[in-house]
């Protein structure tokens, strides 16, 4: 079993699906959790159930705004005086921002996710790289997504699948530029995973169904794995896999 006791780590979007169960892998890890959340404070109180009060420390932030990003991050490293591991997973899927949209829709969508899906957390790991070459390195795990690699299947999405995209490749760099400096930096691009996001995505799509006929095993991401290798990247033990996307999509999407 994957052990971070002694570690702090922030995980952004840590109220519900794949930011509650990274939550939930990291705390039965050991680790000491910094739950960001936007507006949902019970369901971090949810995610975040079974870690011991002094384990966990709760930051609202409503990373629309220019200014919660500083906020929260200054919020994180006083609550232990250090970040160990930033995972960077908050991130929003809007629909009507596709070729066909109105141009008050189009503006509306690209606006938004850009602000949530790539300013916000271009700030964060800004703020996180300079205090890891104060500490003497960290840990940066990224979730993108598989379209940002074989883009989207709906293009009202096109917004989320470029987000996706530009956060992969800003991790990507953060690797290769501070390998030295013991700054790893992961990136994890799951397929169809079963959260709210994806079961109101698959509705575009004609259903569940036929969005499991298309998949190589017929059946969905469960968060719980991608907990559990979030929590195992959070350890370090992988140095050398800094840099690399993993794709977690049951050998649907294989490159």
């Amino acid at each position: 079993m994957t052990d971070l006791q002694g570690k702090t780590v922030l995980v952004t979007g840590g109220s519900k699906g794949i930011g509650a169960e990274i939550v939930r892998s990291l705390g039965a890890a050991g680790a000491s959790v910094i739950v960001h959340y936007g507006g949902d404070r019970a369901g971090a109180e949810s995610a975040a159930a079974k870690i011991p009060p002094d384990r966990k420390h709760f930051v609202q932030a409503d990373l629309k705004e220019a200014s919660a990003v500083p906020a929260l991050w200054d919020a994180a490293v006083a609550w232990r005086g250090r970040v160990d591991v930033v995972v960077n997973n908050a991130a929003i899927m809007l629909w009507h921002g596709g070729m066909e949209a109105a141009d008050a829709a189009w503006d509306e969508v690209w606006s938004e996710t850009l602000k949530v899906n790539v300013l916000a957390p271009a700030k964060l790991l800004r703020n996180a790289v300079r205090h890891f070459l104060k500490t003497g390195g960290g840990i940066i795990v990224t979730l993108s997504s598989w379209s940002a690699q074989r883009g989207v299947t709906n293009p009202d999405t096109l917004a989320y699948g470029a987000s996706k995209a530009a956060v992969r490749s800003l991790t990507q760099s953060i690797a290769r530029a501070y390998a030295r400096d013991n700054i790893l930096a992961y990136i994890v691009a799951p397929g169809v995973v079963r959260t709210q996001m994806s079961e109101r995505f698959a509705a575009t799509q004609g259903g569940e169904a036929v969005v499991s006929a298309n998949l190589a095993m017929g059946e969905w991401v469960s968060p719980e794995e991608l907990g559990e290798l979030v929590a195992f990247l959070a350890s370090g033990r992988m140095r050398h896999l800094s840099g690399a996307t993993l794709d977690v999509n049951g050998a649907s999407y294989i490159r």
